[in-house]
């Protein structure tokens, strides 16, 4: 492995490592992010660090203070806003495109997604395993509802805004908390699937933007008990 391939490889590992563990709520809102400190927590130099941290910065994750070195990116309800309303614009582009050129492998490929997630959905609650085999099976549902859009910069900018918008979700999982509003998930993802499965694009499109905004709803209102707690 040549010297330029195996730096490549670290940053990208460092990167991958440290997002996720900013999506997760691992890496709360706002700390401090110490080169020093990460490149032992990671196992990687300072210069991997500094370039992956450079590009979480690029994706919306981290932000710079200037002189003073970098730190995971703060919550608010008007960023929430931000990001809800962005998503749900490249999210219902994304799949009216994937659903007029969708084919019968992406017809296939979705109607597996759902079915993962629907056993996935079943089991969800019963313990934390069980909850992130859902994370994962959402995420393939979503992602599997767009695969034949053909527009890769989109899909790029989509993804970041939804593990923006996954972030937010896992903060609020951790909080004190409960929202007392109960939601049938799988009813709401069984609607979407019907119409995508339907070629109905209109139909799935107001399906997904109803989806997507209960669960900023129920995000938010935890958000705000948290931020009021922490005043």
């Amino acid at each position: 492995m040549s010297y330029m391939t195996k730096a490549k490889t670290l940053t990208d590992s460092a990167y991958s490592r440290l997002r996720q563990d900013i999506i997760s709520g691992y890496l709360p809102p706002e700390q401090k992010l110490k080169i020093e400190h990460l490149k032992k927590e990671y196992e990687v130099g300072a210069t991997p660090i500094r370039e992956a941290l450079s590009r979480l910065s690029s994706d919306g994750f981290v932000v710079t203070e200037g002189q003073r070195g970098f730190q995971t990116a703060p919550i608010s309800v008007e960023d929430l806003y931000d990001i809800t309303e962005l998503r749900i614009t490249l999210e219902l582009k994304a799949v009216r495109k994937s659903i007029e050129q969708g084919d019968d492998k992406w017809e296939s490929n979705l109607v597996g997604a759902f079915f993962q997630l629907t056993k996935a959905e079943q089991n969800k609650g019963q313990d934390e395993d069980s909850l992130k085999e859902w994370e994962i099976r959402n995420k393939d549902f979503h992602n599997a509802l767009l695969d034949a859009c053909n527009s890769q910069l989109l899909i790029r900018f989509y993804k970041i805004l939804y593990d923006q918008h996954k972030r937010y979700r896992n903060i609020a999982l951790t909080a004190k908390t409960v929202t007392n509003q109960s939601r049938d998930l799988h009813a709401e993802h069984e609607r979407i699937f019907n119409a995508a499965i339907a070629r109905d694009a209109d139909t799935a499109c107001e399906e997904i933007e109803k989806h997507i905004r209960n669960t900023a709803e129920v995000t938010q209102q935890i958000i705000l008990e948290q931020l009021g707690e922490s005043e």
